[in-house]
This record gives structure tokens, C-alpha cells and sequence, in this order.
């Protein structure tokens, strides 16, 4: 009976976004407790899909919670208007893949007060995608109480960006194979004065360099010079900055004839000139990979430890 409530509840908000829900299943939290999960599609582009996850007693009654949904579907309907709607792009250069998220947040089962998500990244950089890291983001409980509800809506956002924040500083390595590397969320990435998230502090010369790097991979490499959103809020919120100004840098660079806008407002692909720097972003992209591989790895594979 609850599924069935929440199906119709979902179906409305995701209309109102000009979503359709095309299927539902059921799915199993990690710790016990049953869920559902929805495939949504854009109703003008139904072959644009998503999966949403819910708790089966969320409870839509909330007016902040269905706020919160509204917002989350609304920005979503334009996020997979993307070419490729699950590539994110780092600060650092590195094209990036989220998926195989097991929502909502689950308590630790090793005694530590935290709740968890598990995750994976992989690098996407045109060729085939064998380098990732699988993910454990760990909420303390000082964080939980920042957070509307431990699901997929309210924290999709957020987790990616600790994901793609954790990966800047060198804390997480792309690999062939291996165990889950954990990702802390702490209010370190919340401001209580202001009441929000923040992840790096930007000037406009890297806002600049980071939507050219997003439209050179996600648009032109990985998206056959199909139009990417350029003023997506989860960027927005990772560089600490606003849409006005993603969208100053994104009409700096038209300026600059390294992007061409496209017909909706927002978006944008590559020049020509953009994509002759192709030997430019593959070189920053291969010193990341260097830079968050630890050397002490490489020590241990070559047999030069006594651990």
C-alpha cells in the first residue's frame, strides 16, 4: 500500500518536471528495509533516462521534503538533457562517471555512528572505462542534522561533489581493481553561517577553465558535440559560486570563440578551437592520474614493503 502511494506521488512531482515514470521495482535498503526504485525518462526524449531511489515510508506529506523532490526533478530534467547526463568533470581535469549508488544512507555496521552510501566513479575519457574507484561516503551524525532526509534527492548532490572534491586532494585513487575507499563528509563542507555547502573557493579564470574542460570532455569527447548544461547548480555548488556567474564564464568563453551557445539557454558545445587543445587537457588529465596515485602503492606491488 505504501509503494503504491508513493508510486502516484512520484509520478505527479516527476510530471511537473516534465518527467514520466516508466518503470517501478523493488529494491532492498543495504541494512534492511525495503525500497522503490523509479525509471524515469523525459517526456520529450524518453530514451533520456534516470533511476530514482526512495525509502518506502518517505513521507511526501512534508511540505520541504516535496519541495525538496520538486527542485531535485525540475534541475534533473535539465541535467539529462546532457549528452551524457552521469559525467561530471573535476576542478583538476579529470571526465568522470557516478553510478551504482545504493540509496538511501545506511548505518554503519562496524559500531561507528556514521551512515553511509555506497558508490562508484569511473574515469571516462573516451576510451574503455576500466579505471574507478568504488566509493564509501560516511556521514557523521553533527552532518546528519544539516541534511532535510538521507535520501537520494536531498544528498545526490552533495555526495558527488565530496566525491569530486576528495578526488581534487588526492584521497582517492582511479583503479583496476579494489576495495571501497572512503569518502568523509564532515561540516567542513558546510557553512553554518551561511547555511550552505562549500567545496572550493573559485576565481572566474577557473570558472572559465572548468566549463571549457566540462564542454571539451562532456560535449565534445564523450558527447559527440551534443550541448551540455553549463549553469548546472551542482557545479554551481562546487565551485562556491551562482548561476550568473557560470554564466558570465560561460559567455566569456563564446568571447573567446571556445564555445558556441546553443539554442536553449544554458547550453553549449565546443569550437573547433577548443578541441585543437585536445594534447592540452589529455597531458592534465594523465598529471592527475599521477598525482592521486600514492607511491607507496606503487612500492607495495613491487614487493618493496615488509607490512
Amino acid at each position: 500500500m505504501k509503494s503504491e502511494v508513493l508510486a502516484v506521488q512520484v509520478e505527479a512531482v516527476a510530471k511537473s518536471a516534465g518527467m514520466t515514470v516508466v518503470s517501478t521495482e523493488a529494491g532492498e535498503k543495504y541494512s534492511g528495509g525495503a525500497t522503490t526504485k523509479f525509471t524515469l525518462a523525459l517526456a520529450a526524449d524518453p530514451a533520456k533516462t534516470q533511476l530514482l531511489e526512495l525509502s518506502e515510508q518517505f513521507e511526501f506529506g512534508r511540505g520541504d521534503l516535496m519541495d525538496g523532490v520538486k527542485q531535485y526533478l525540475a534541475e534533473s530534467a535539465k541535467r539529462l538533457r546532457n549528452p551524457r547526463p552521469d559525467c561530471y568533470y573535476t576542478l583538476h581535469g579529470l571526465p568522470l562517471s557516478f553510478g551504482q549508488f545504493g540509496w538511501p544512507f545506511h548505518e554503519s555496521t562496524s559500531g561507528a555512528d556514521t551512515s553511509l552510501v555506497h558508490g562508484e566513479v569511473r574515469l571516462q575519457d573516451g576510451g574503455e572505462s576500466i579505471l574507478h574507484a568504488k566509493v564509501a561516503v560516511s556521514m557523521t551524525v553533527t552532518f546528519r542534522d544539516v541534511v532535510a532526509a538521507p535520501e537520494q534527492p536531498f544528498a545526490e548532490g552533495f555526495i558527488y561533489n565530496a566525491v569530486r572534491k576528495t578526488m581534487d586532494q588526492g584521497q582517492l585513487e582511479l583503479v583496476k581493481s579494489g576495495n571501497r575507499q572512503p569518502v568523509p563528509l564532515t561540516t567542513r563542507y558546510y557553512s553554518m553561517k551561511q547555511k550552505k555547502f562549500v567545496f572550493n573557493d573559485t576565481t572566474d579564470e577557473q570558472r572559465r577553465r572548468f566549463l571549457a574542460g566540462k564542454a571539451f570532455w562532456l560535449s565534445g569527447v564523450l558527447g559527440g558535440g551534443q550541448p551540455v548544461w553549463m549553469l548546472d547548480p551542482r557545479d554551481a555548488q562546487y565551485l562556491n559560486t551562482s548561476e550568473e556567474e557560470l554564466r558570465n564564464a560561460a559567455s566569456a568563453l563564446v568571447s573567446e570563440g571556445l564555445v558556441q551557445l546553443s539554442g536553449d539557454a544554458g547550453y553549449a558545445v565546443p569550437t573547433q578551437k577548443l578541441m585543437g587543445r585536445a594534447e592540452e587537457y589529455r597531458a592534465e588529465l594523465q598529471k592527475t592520474l599521477d598525482f592521486i596515485k600514492p607511491a607507496f602503492n606503487e612500492q607495495m606491488r613491487s614487493g618493496a614493503t615488509n607490512m
